[in-house]
């Protein structure tokens, strides 16, 4: 598939217009189901569709329905989001860029951040300093100090079980706390996800912590291409090592497994639940039917009881598969590529200024990287300003104009979005 976009500067927005080259005309069958660990197979190209990017800064539900297309199902969510895999076209969306907390749905961007590190077959013995910190409640698989671990017995127990302890192991593994909220900020800007400010890796609730609908359906989507992170999110049914015998684990996904009374969603995919105090129940859920893949995410159900995210997710995924055809995008997965240019140049402007160790963190914050990790009375800076921040006396002044020259690109780009949620 080939796909080129033209970017034009409106009053509300950034307004663009994507254009798909159509494939050569095939006879092959149509595509079977994608069994776990394969990657998203790639759809028959839709005809060019106008996508409008401000859109989805507006607050309330989102729709363009065409004749005959169902109208959206009525759901309780503060936010969701519905859209093609494949395409990344948001087929509808409610209040897509609200901040809000999203429980372990960020173990979603945890995984895109740390899988790639690790081969699934290596082993780790747990230090005792590496179950420390662990937040008070926190859902746990039961990863004990001293035990020797596989990398793939972790990341079950990250998808399944939602463990915490699992995800401060792998995170140990991966350069700590402070420097893999680091990496998962830095994998979120990469993808064009602007809304999330992580905190705490594991999602467990922390001042300041934040993701979206929008930034959700885009961890989840991204996940989908990776054969490793498609085998986690969608197995069921697990054994988890526990010196010399193991036990087993479910995936705490109930449309994934059908328990407490929940339907199985036919064609599940899964990604990743969450629940917190503050964040309410959250889910990312992915599914495939007809050749096509959906992403839903849904945020914070505000009627019903714990499992309503799931009958509401249900109702929002059969209206995508009834509706595909039938609406036009209201928005795109995919980042901006003027967002994406910039985002791209600041941070190779501090990879090289933070390579020489004499950057100051003001201007990597600024020039679009994280800030420090653990930082818990520093709050995210607001949409549509930058923090100011000097250089450090050592740095070089090429390297200062670069950074310096990237936050001001990435400020012009990001005040256009300062009226979101």
């Amino acid at each position: 598939m080939i796909v080129t976009s033209a970017v034009r500067h409106a009053a509300a927005g950034t307004a663009a217009l994507l254009f798909v080259l159509p494939a050569p005309a095939a006879t092959a069958s149509p595509a079977p189901p994608l069994s776990p660990g394969s990657s998203l197979a790639e759809p028959t190209p839709p005809a060019p569709k106008f996508v409008d990017r401000a859109r989805l800064d507006r607050r309330g539900t989102q729709v363009q329905r065409l004749p005959g297309a169902p109208s959206v199902p009525e759901v309780s969510a503060l936010s969701w989001v519905v859209a093609d895999a494949s395409s990344g076209e948001v087929l509808a969306a409610r209040n897509a860029h609200r901040k809000l907390p999203p429980a372990s749905t960020l173990k979603a961007l945890f995984a895109l951040a740390a899988l790639p590190h690790n081969d699934p077959s290596e082993q780790h013995t747990v230090a005792d300093s590496e179950l420390t910190g662990i937040g008070e409640g926190s859902s746990l698989v039961g990863v004990k100090e001293g035990y020797t671990y596989k990398v793939s017995d972790l990341w079950n127990g990250v998808f399944l079980s939602s463990g915490n302890d699992a995800v401060h192991v792998l995170a140990a593994m991966n350069g700590g706390w402070e420097s893999m909220s680091r990496q998962m900020q830095e994998k979120a800007r990469s993808l064009g996800a602007r809304d999330t400010h992580v905190v705490s890796p594991d999602g467990y609730d922390a001042p300041g912590q934040v993701s979206s609908a929008y930034d959700l359906a885009v961890f989840g989507r991204a996940g989908l291409q990776d054969p490793a992170f498609t085998r986690y999110c969608s197995t069921p049914y697990a054994d988890f090592p526990a010196g010399s015998w193991s036990y087993g684990i479910a995936n705490t996904n109930r449309l994934l497994t059908g328990a407490d009374g929940v339907d199985r969603y036919p064609g599940l995919i899964g990604i990743k639940n969450g629940y917190t105090t503050n964040a309410g129940n959250t889910l990312i859920s992915a599914a495939r039917r007809d050749g096509r893949t959906l992403v839903v995410s849904v945020m914070n159900p505000q009627s019903g009881g714990g499992f309503t995210v799931y009958e509401e997710a249900r109702s929002l995924l059969d209206w995508g598969f009834e509706a595909a055809g039938r609406v036009q995008p209201v928005g795109s997965l995919l980042p901006d590529r003027t967002e994406k240019t910039t985002a791209e140049a600041g941070t190779r402007a501090v990879k090289a200024a933070r390579d020489r160790g004499r950057v100051d963190e003001d201007v990597a914050v600024a020039a679009g990287g994280a800030p420090r990790a653990g930082s818990e009375a520093v709050a995210a800076p607001p949409e549509g300003s930058v923090d100011g921040g000097g250089p450090s006396a050592g740095l070089p002044l090429a390297l200062v104009g670069s950074a310096c020259a990237a936050a001001l690109a990435l400020w012009a780009v990001r005040r256009r979005a300062a009226h979101r949620v």
